[in-house]
């Protein structure tokens, strides 16, 4: 059964599922993707409270579900690097001597919704880890986390408010509040 986004969904909801909904998003003037109210406050309230109409309402939900019908499913089964993402890892590997490293990524117990996402940098990887390469970057993820990471985007962002690196996983069910930790 194919997921249709509503109106009545969390802003929230539609970011974590489909992190390239976000550019729709930010043309239709809602840059609060993530904001405090995200998790919580819906499509509809969203938009309006961006001064936005039924009418635009409709349309951006109709923008969005287009949009997710020509996301390739293939991309579901993968790891995404964005090119912001692997810049930082290049330069912090440059700058750390250790151009010859690979970031390594693993989903651990903690936080106050269940996991959390731990990075460090490896040389080598393991006989249980999946190897993925983008925007030439090296990723080692253990197979656990392997299976908990699939479909999942990897960006760096650098805001008044935070920066760091960011995963959007379409297989989080929840997220504390902080969104630094997940279920």
């Amino acid at each position: 059964m194919e997921t249709k986004i509503t109106k009545d969904f969390t802003v929230g909801d539609v970011v974590q599922k489909y992190p390239s909904a976000t550019e729709i998003l930010a043309r239709y003037g809602v840059h609060c993707v993530g904001c405090s109210a995200s998790p919580w406050e819906t499509i509809e309230q969203g938009f309006k409270g961006h001064g936005m109409t039924d009418e635009e309402i409709n349309n951006a939900v109709k923008e969005l579900n287009d949009h997710i019908k020509s996301i390739p499913k293939t991309k579901i089964e993968t790891i995404e690097i964005t090119e912001k993402a692997a810049t930082k890892v290049r330069e912090i590997l440059k700058e750390e001597g250790k151009e010859d490293f690979g970031l390594r990524i693993e989903v651990i117990p903690g936080g106050c919704s269940g996991f959390k996402y731990n990075f460090d940098f490896d040389k080598t990887s393991t006989k249980d880890d999946t190897i993925v390469e983008r925007n030439s970057v090296r990723v080692f993820i253990d197979n656990a986390s392997m299976r908990v990471l699939k479909g999942s985007r990897i960006d760096y962002i650098n805001t008044l408010q935070e920066s760091g690196f960011k995963i959007s996983n379409p297989n989080a069910t929840n997220s504390c509040g902080c969104g630094k930790s997940f279920g």
